[in-house]
């Protein structure tokens, strides 16, 4: 399948509140729209985890930050700007994103992805999409398709086809976490 016929198919389906496998600059990712809570509860069953354990968000590019925190510490372009492996930054304030993709604390994981379909699907899309780990909860995480368990695989609408035949190892990001002030948690290195 061509490149263009699989972004329009996994477009398609997340336009309908549907739910998409699909490539990552990370592991592969289940995922949908970050502003339907409808889908989001439906990757929560797939998953089989419960919804208050959070599951992080995909944006295209650093400019869409600022629609869905309410205010983006200054520290949070430093970082952006100087990682190089993905990174993935927890903000205080998260808005515009459905409710149960947000933290207790009101917080969202968000990563600017740099893997080329994941961020063309997002600039089509003009929404942010959730990404968590293709597996049930408290399984291992896949590190390429090939890894990834039939169940889920049937659970989704769309199995995007683009880089299923890549066999290297994928490991998930980093994950900071911001204060309001900019004090920085590691959460995972």
């Amino acid at each position: 399948m061509f490149l263009n016929d699989d972004l329009k198919q996994a477009l398609e389906v997340l336009r309908q509140g549907g739910v998409i496998l699909y490539p990552t600059d990370t592991i592969w990712g289940i995922g949908c729209d970050a502003t339907n809570p409808e889908a989001v509860k439906r990757i929560f069953g797939i998953k089989q985890r419960e919804d208050v354990k959070s599951m992080l968000v995909l944006i295209g590019n650093p400019n869409m930050l600022n629609s869905y925190v309410r205010e983006v510490p200054e520290v949070a372009w430093q970082l952006i700007e100087v990682a190089d492996k993905p990174l993935t930054i927890v903000y205080p304030g998260a808005k515009n994103l459905a409710a149960n993709l947000i933290a207790s604390d009101g917080s969202v994981g968000i990563r600017v992805t740099a893997e080329h379909f994941t961020e063309q699907l997002i600039q089509r899309f003009r929404r942010p999409l959730v990404s968590t780990s293709a597996n049930i909860s408290g399984k291992s995480a896949p590190q390429n398709f090939e890894e990834i368990s039939e169940e889920i695989k049937n659970a989704v609408d769309y199995v995007v086809q683009y880089r299923q035949d890549d066999k290297s190892r994928q490991t998930p990001s980093s994950i900071l976490k911001l204060g309001i002030g900019g004090e920085i948690q590691i959460i995972r290195s």
